[in-house]
């Protein structure tokens, strides 16, 4: 994982979660533990009042399953330790709390809908009943049996409380491991969230189910949740969410806080329409994502942004318009030999999509990468223009159009280059020039 993977993780739910393991073990933990009662509160309002205002239905549901729980373990317990029903109580919660949040997020997000609380609310009624068939005292004794055959857990437990079976602690790794995957393959923060979320519960559920500890970690187990939700919902409005780099409004905010002397460059992917047209959506939205991630990583400290489109803007700081070509004729380059491949589903859509095309009326065609028949790999070019503020373009707005009309130039010389602005006079060109007047 790259730097910003690793923020991902720490800010905010790592965050919260060393803060409250360092607390709940600290000597300063009973002078704060009579106001847990509003922390426990806040945290929970605040998750549902989020959760309604950004019509995260997974979000709502995974706290009220947190919250019922928390609130049926301790109804079953008579005592400090979780004994009969209320053992019941604790076995049923470690299973259901990972797989509910497992569920909910296997389940596509329709919002507070019909379609988006209705199958989850019944999922959330029939396991209240459950519990609370299983829970009664008659049923409580045999629902907890199932400790007496299986292997004992070696935590630390009051030895009036029937210990909790090792191998079904295992759900919570499994879940855990269900997270970090949804994480790396959409790197949003709420899947974060619920992976610190399950480690919380975790401690809460196998070290301290009843009492002010067990307070804290629920508490915290919301928050967390609460504040993901709010870290995702950032990450949505400042970043493009098909490749993952900056979007519009963090191009725009980012024009504010220019200085003097800085570039900015306009990246466009050459013959794109054609390439969609001929390979379909799904394919261009590949070559989008391979494109971001390259211009993501253009040398000379270039910061990257998805403007829209098959647009992408870079803005270099401190850097004149010459300094950013060298690294923006790198990033052409390294684009240009950049190549994908398609897989078989693809290949048989951009089939067919090509004998359409030759049953059509024959039109001449403007080439499509390194070739316009269908093929397994794939690679596009990219025409960039750049420019710099100068007595004629001094505003930011002003050195965009500058850096359009580069690249519009370099459209029409033949895309797959790059322009500078005719306000900053290309050194290159000069010295071509020279060789050619020798030659």
């Amino acid at each position: 994982m790259n730097a910003k993977s690793w923020k991902s993780w720490l800010v905010p739910g790592g965050l919260l979660f060393a803060l409250t393991a360092v607390v709940v073990n600290s000597p300063i933990f009973p002078q704060v533990a009579p106001a847990l009662g509003f922390y426990y509160f806040a945290a929970f309002v605040a998750g549902l009042l989020l959760a309604w205002r950004f019509h995260s239905s997974r979000v709502l549901f995974s706290l009220l399953t947190l919250l019922l729980a928390h609130r049926s373990l301790d109804f079953f317990s008579t005592a400090t330790v979780p004994t009969g029903p209320g053992h019941t109580a604790l076995l049923l919660a470690i299973v259901l709390i990972p797989l509910n949040f497992v569920l909910f997020a296997s389940m596509r997000e329709r919002g507070l809908t019909l379609t988006g609380v209705v199958p989850r609310a019944a999922v959330l009624f029939l396991e209240s009943v459950a519990v609370a068939v299983l829970c009664r005292p008659e049923t409580g004794g045999a629902a907890s049996h199932i400790s007496v055959h299986s292997s004992v857990h070696s935590s630390v437990h009051t030895a009036a409380a029937p210990a909790v079976p090792a191998w079904l602690l295992l759900i919570f790794p499994a879940a855990l491991a269900v997270f970090i995957r949804r994480f790396l393959k959409s790197h949003k923060p709420i899947e974060v969230g619920f992976a610190w979320e399950t480690i919380a519960i975790f401690l809460w559920l196998d070290f301290a189910p009843l009492g002010k500890i067990a307070d804290a970690y629920v508490a915290s187990a919301a928050l967390i949740l609460a504040a993901s939700l709010i870290e995702t919902s950032y990450v949505l409005a400042y970043h493009d969410e098909l490749t993952g780099i900056r979007g519009r409004r963090a191009f725009n905010e980012a024009l504010l806080r220019l200085d003097q002397q800085y570039a900015i460059a306009i990246v466009d992917i050459d013959h794109f329409k054609k390439f969609n047209d001929t390979y379909g959506h799904d394919v261009g939205d590949q070559v989008l994502c391979m494109v971001a991630s390259r211009i993501s990583k253009v040398p000379g400290g270039g910061e990257a942004f998805r403007c829209g489109g098959e647009e992408f803007a870079i803005i270099f700081r401190d850097a004149s318009a010459k300094e950013a070509f060298d690294h923006l004729d790198i990033l052409r380059q390294i684009v240009e030999k950049s190549i994908f491949q398609l897989r078989g589903a693809e290949r048989r859509s951009a089939s067919r999509a090509s004998e359409s095309d030759r049953r059509r009326p024959t039109k001449r065609k403007a080439p499509i990468a390194e070739s316009a028949a269908p093929s397994d790999r794939l690679s596009v070019t990219v025409s960039i223009g750049v420019a710099e503020p100068s007595t004629r373009y001094r505003q930011p707005e002003q050195v965009i159009q500058a850096a359009d009309q580069a690249l519009y130039r370099a459209k029409q010389k033949g895309r797959n280059r790059v322009e500078l602005a005719s306000t900053a006079p290309l050194r290159l060109e000069k010295t071509r020039r020279a060789k050619a007047t020798r030659l």
